[in-house]
């Protein structure tokens, strides 16, 4: 180990007042910055505080404090029940389908959009496919189930006009991830696109035209020009998508999923919300919701670490 600089006092003074003068310089951007530093500290992190609970047996009338520690009591409770591999397996599988097909959707349609020439029938193509992201998940959930059902149902009038059989496809366990990965992508192709196609305005276009001297095609263009050109870009959010691979939102799924699609359905989110808000079990959905915080940043923390060795490209 070096020895440890030891800087005198003048030259403390110069970089307290450096640091003041740039702060002063730089203040509307402070003052810009501290709303959002704010909501985070209040609404983000001051409840971290509670997290607490999940290694204590909580009573609300003894409070936080009071209440009894039982240390991984309740952790151990999640691991030895019946539904423990059933939530954690859900949760995985929709979330890896979400990664498979869902992640490279905006990829491919802003791939798509970049090649198109015709401005206006481009900007079309694009506002309707933002469209879904203003939507709450209410109404896209509320037209999804409208699409499904089996008398009126968009679906079902196909299946019926080629002879087939309806089918209620919402209280089947075999079609949930499916249903739900399709609206995903339906619901954040658009939106998602946009950070693509901003990085794709980043592309020098003289090394498309060195690849058309060369008597390269469309195709070729991409593959040697195009996707390496944005793949920094696709790697900060490939990682931060695998850093969500246990956070599964709980709202879409709650207005989609029924009892008899519990078995490919329920997940931790869900399993929280039902343990924690309706059985008032707050110390048991507590510890729940924290491992599944923790398993998400350890995966977080492998994929930065494994992006970074491998390609340069990392969060940190």
């Amino acid at each position: 180990m070096g020895a440890k600089v030891k800087y005198t006092a003048a030259q403390k003074e110069r970089a307290r007042k450096r640091r003041w003068e740039n702060i002063k310089k730089n203040r509307w951007l402070y003052v810009m910055f501290a709303p959002v530093l704010i909501y985070y500290i209040i609404f983000k992190y001051v409840p971290m505080v509670g997290i607490v609970i999940a290694f204590k047996k909580y009573n609300a009338f003894k409070g936080i404090i009071a209440s009894p520690w039982v240390g991984f009591a309740n952790f151990a409770r999640f691991f030895n029940s019946v539904y423990a591999w059933r939530l954690i397996r859900n949760t995985f599988l929709i979330s890896f389908y979400g990664l498979i097909f869902g992640f490279p959707a905006p990829i491919l349609l802003a791939l798509l959009l970049n090649e198109l020439k015709d401005g206006a029938f481009k900007k079309i193509t694009q506002t309707i496919s933002y469209l879904p992201h203003f939507l709450s998940s209410v109404i896209i959930a509320g037209i999804l189930i409208s699409f499904l059902r089996p008398e009126t149902g968009l679906f079902n009038n196909i299946r019926a006009a080629f002879g087939q059989e309806r089918i209620y496809y919402l209280i089947h366990p075999q079609y949930f991830r499916t249903i739900y990965t399709g609206m995903g992508i339906w619901a954040g192709i658009g939106w998602g696109s946009i950070i693509y196609l901003a990085a794709l305005t980043g592309v020098d276009p003289e090394l498309y035209e060195a690849c058309i001297i060369d008597g390269g095609g469309r195709i070729r263009q991409t593959i040697h020009i195009t996707i390496p050109g944005i793949l920094p870009t696709i790697t900060i959010m490939l990682i931060l998508r695998i850093g969500q691979l246990l956070s599964v939102g709980a709202d879409t799924i709650l207005l989609l999923y029924t009892p008899s699609t519990y078995e490919t359905a329920d997940v931790i989110s869900t399993y929280v919300y039902r343990v924690g808000l309706i059985d008032a079990d707050y110390s048991f959905s507590t510890a729940v919701g924290l491992f599944n915080s923790v398993i998400a940043m350890i995966l977080l923390t492998i994929a930065n670490t494994v992006s970074k060795r491998l390609g340069e490209t990392s969060l940190w």
